[in-house]
This record gives C-alpha cells, structure tokens and sequence, in this order.
C-alpha cells in the first residue's frame, strides 16, 4: 500500500510509535497518576479512621453530656485539646469535668491568652491517645506502598533487560488501576493497607520501566536531564494535585470520589499506553546490563542514592504526622489538612522544571547540596507555625528545595552509569527508585513513633538535621573518575559539566517501530 493510501489514524499512530516526545508524554502522565494516588490518601485516611474508629466513643459519650452538671465543665474537654500548642499532655477523659470544677470558671483565662480565639467547639478533636497511636497506624500504612515497592523494585529492573520498558509498564497500569479501585470501596484498615500495598506493586513497574526508557532514549546528557526534568514535572503535578484534590472531594462528596476519577484517569492512561507503547512486543537490551549488586558497590551512585533518600524523607515523615499534628493544635477542619500540602507541591512543580535546565549549567551536585540545605532549614521551620498560614513558607521552601535535588539527581544517576558501567539504565533506576522508597518506608513507620515518644517539633529536628549534615557529600559528584574503558568512549574528560557524550552503544532510534529493530538486527 502506498503511503498516501495509509489511513490518517493507523499514520498517525505510526508517527506516534517513532516520536520521542509521545514518550516522554506516557512517562509523564503514568507518574502524574502514580503520585495522585499517593497523596490523594493523605488528608483522607486520619479523618476517615478517626470517623470510623472512634465513632463509638463519642457516641457513647454524647448521652452523657447533656446530663452532666453545667455547661461549663463540658468546655474542659476542648480547652485541654486546645492546649496542645503549649506541648501540655492532659488526658481528654470523662473524668476531667469532675476532678477539676474550678475550669469552668479557670478555662475563660486559659484558653484566651495562649495563641488565637479558639475555635468553635466542634472544630476541635476529642481523644488525644486515640489520635497519639493513629499516629503510628497511618504511619506504617503509608510506609507499606514503599516498603513493598523497595522489594519489587531489583526484579522490575532484572525484567526490563530481559523484555524491555513496554510490558511493565502496561502491567504496572493494571495493578495501579486495581489498587485505587479497591481503595475507593474498602472501609477498615485491613482492606486499605493492602490497597496501599498493592499500590506499590503498580508504582515500581511504571517508574522503573518509565525511567529506564527516557534514560535509553535520551543519551545526550543535556536532553535527558531536560526530560527528566519534565517526568518529574508529572511526578509534581500529581503531588500538587492530589492532597488538595482529595481533601476537598472527600469533605463534600465522599471517600470513594476522588478515587473513582482516578480510576477513570487511569483507564485513559492504559488506552495511550495501548496505542504508543505496544504493550504486546518484548524488546529486550542488546547487551548485558551492568548487575544491581555491582552499581551498589559503586560510592558515587550511593552518594547520589542518599541524597534522594534523606531529602524525601522529610516530606514522607510530614505526611501522616502532619495531619495529625494539626487536628490536635490548630483544630483544622478536614478540606486544610490537604490545603496545608499545597505549598510544597506548587513550589516542587517550579523546582523541578526550573532546575531541568539551570542544574546543568550551575552544576547538578551543587544544585543537590544547596537543596538539601534548604530541605533541612524548611523542616526545622515547620513546628513554628500556629495556624495553616504559619505552614505556607516552610512547606513552599521544601517543596522546592527537593525539586532542586530530584531534578539533578535523576540525571546523574543515568550519567554515572554511562561514565563508570554499561549503559543500561534499568538496574540504576531501579536504585533510584529504592532510595525514594527507602525514605517513603522509613519516614513515615518511625516519623508516627518518634511523635508519640518526643513530640512533633523534635521529629523536624532530627530529620532537618540529618538533612543538612548530609548536604556536604553531594561535593563528591562534582567530578566522578570514569572508569579506564569508559575514558575512549566518552568524548570529553570534564565529567558533570560536559553537555553532551558519546554512550557505549550507538544511538538508535526510538525502540517502538518495527524498522528500529531490524536496524539493530542488522547492526549486529
């Protein structure tokens, strides 16, 4: 058939499967999906186990109140949970309106002073053990989508050589499109955890595979850290989206709302997946990639490893505790508690589009050491603020502090490989994706804990500092060595400030169409 006589739709889908932006456009959204789910839980899972679990306790003690004595000792309750901004620790029990019955008449004094008029008392929660230990129990909740993930993550890379980038990401769409449908009807922690868990199990398939094939077709070092950049724009745009998003449809339209849209979202993303990936075609690596355990014995790869590890780790800890913390001190009404996010999500969207470009030419290992101060000082301003407005300049400055090191560090990790091992991106992306889970794993299971021993402030504390201590090393990946073999191939000696490079392999074209196969078939 000629190829005016090609219909307009079967060529367009031909031009699609050749070009490199449609790609790069597939990445984007899987990430952008990806990071909805997993914010979109975060204002919705304290208040809706809060609800659920602790229903039958106010019940209960509702009956009661309307029989007690004065009006006024039903008020110690609340100023008690109001207290909180003084770090005090008083039990909110039934006991306390009759062990204290001067606080009715105290309570005027009390509660005026401290901060700000207190809020009315339905705003406010009532069982501060209750919410101590939801701490722990969101925590490790949401530490399970990225511990089950770290332990997928090195199979998902061993597959992608085998088979290519196309088929797992197709398989990580089916399990993400099952877990948000499982999230939208369970109603008891069993059923969400593993919903998260699950959700997991979908994530290292899209963002291993997504990664890998942006790194295999961008190999001028310039343009991959451009596209990078972008991918991690989906990435931000899916956390910016996603605490508001859900917050707000849970507030007025229920819980399983804003998971339902994304389930629909998700089905649009597995027909562009059909129609540029070719799901059903293996293409697998040319040459051996270089073994994970080898690229973990490698001290500039796990340099750059800890650096997105500890700087999201801040972030994972704020997620459940955050909440939490604000329930208790600033009595904030359920659509804020995705609002309080919205900052840091803007602010990591303008990071890492900003800094796809500029990293390259101020140097990316001084873009990751600035960052990762920055993340450090946001985290130790957090505990000062008083109200949602007091979170709007930490939380933006953290946000775009990590989209400083995000943006530069996902182009190093593909450029260490090229100057120091095989150019084969699977394995090293599969580490980049740990390091991030490894901060979204511990962050959240020990964040819950350390609130409950020592309190949220100290928790900012030690994660702030830990971020700034570290910031020193990114001075390391100013100049990696390559290794002896590497040194023919790469036409320049000025490692992280050269723009572009020759890789090992010669550069083919866009590994979707038929005619690209053949070609390094014949190459061979």
């Amino acid at each position: 058939m000629p190829p005016d006589a090609v219909p307009a739709p079967r060529r367009w889908l031909a031009e699609g499967r050749a070009s490199w932006r449609l790609a790069l456009a597939v990445v984007f959204v899987a990430l952008l999906l990806d990071n909805m789910l997993l914010t979109v839980v975060v204002p919705i899972i304290p208040t809706f186990l809060y609800t659920t679990e602790y229903k039958g306790a106010n019940s209960s003690a509702a009956p009661r109140q309307p029989e007690s004595a004065p009006s006024a000792e039903e008020a110690s309750p609340f100023s008690s949970v109001f207290s909180y901004f003084d770090n005090s620790t008083v039990t909110v029990s039934g006991s306390t309106s009759t062990t204290e019955p001067l606080n009715g008449t105290m309570s005027g004094h009390t509660l005026q002073p401290p901060t700000s008029p207190p809020p009315p008392p339905s705003g406010c929660l009532e069982g501060e053990e209750f919410l101590a230990n939801e701490n722990v129990r969101v925590g490790l909740l949401f530490a399970s989508k990225a511990l089950v993930q770290l332990m997928v993550n090195p199979f998902v890379g061993l597959l992608t050589n085998r088979i290519g980038y196309h088929i797992p990401m197709f398989i990580g769409f089916i399990i993400m499109f099952l877990s948000t449908v499982m999230f939208a009807f369970s109603g008891t922690y069993t059923l969400l955890f593993i919903a998260r868990a699950l959700q997991g199990v979908g994530s290292s398939f899209s963002s291993v595979a997504g990664l890998g094939m942006l790194a295999s077709i961008y190999t001028d070092d310039f343009e991959r850290g451009n596209a990078m950049g972008i991918a991690l724009g989906g990435l931000a745009l899916g956390v910016l989206i996603g605490a508001p998003f859900g917050s707000v449809m849970y507030e007025f339209m229920g819980k399983a709302s804003p998971f339902l849209v994304l389930a629909f979202l998700a089905l649009l993303d597995g027909a562009l997946q059909l129609c540029i990936l070719q799901p059903s075609k293996i293409s697998p690596e040319s040459t051996q990639g270089t073994p994970v355990f080898t690229l973990l014995r490698d001290p500039y790869i796990l340099v750059a490893a800890g650096a997105l590890c500890f700087s999201n780790m801040g972030v994972a800890m704020l997620e459940p505790t955050l909440p939490i913390w604000m329930m208790q001190t600033m009595c904030s009404p359920k659509w804020q508690l995705g609002m309080a996010f919205l900052p840091a999500s803007i602010s990591y969207l303008i990071g890492t589009n900003l800094f796809g470009v500029l990293a390259n030419k101020m140097g990316r290992w001084l873009c990751s050491l600035i960052g990762m101060a920055v993340v450090g000082i946001s985290l130790l301003c957090v505990p000062l603020a008083k109200s949602i407005y007091g979170l709007i300049g930490p939380n933006g400055g953290l946000g775009f502090a990590i989209g400083m090191v995000d943006s530069s560090m996902m182009p190093i990790m593909g450029y260490l490989v090229d100057l120091r091992h095989t150019s084969i991106y699977g394995n090293v992306y599969a580490i980049a994706d740990v390091a991030f889970c490894m901060g979204f794993a511990i962050g959240p299971s020990t964040g819950g804990a350390i609130v409950r021993a020592i309190g949220f402030p100290w928790l900012m504390v030690i994660i702030g500092v830990i971020n700034i201590a570290y910031a020193p090393l990114c001075w390391y990946l100013r100049s990696p060595p390559a290794r002896e073999e590497k040194i023919a191939i790469l036409s320049q000696e000025c490692p992280m400030q050269t723009k572009s490079y020759t890789t090992q392999k010669p550069l083919r074209d866009f590994p979707l169409t038929d005619d690209s196969d053949v070609e390094a078939e014949n190459e061979e």
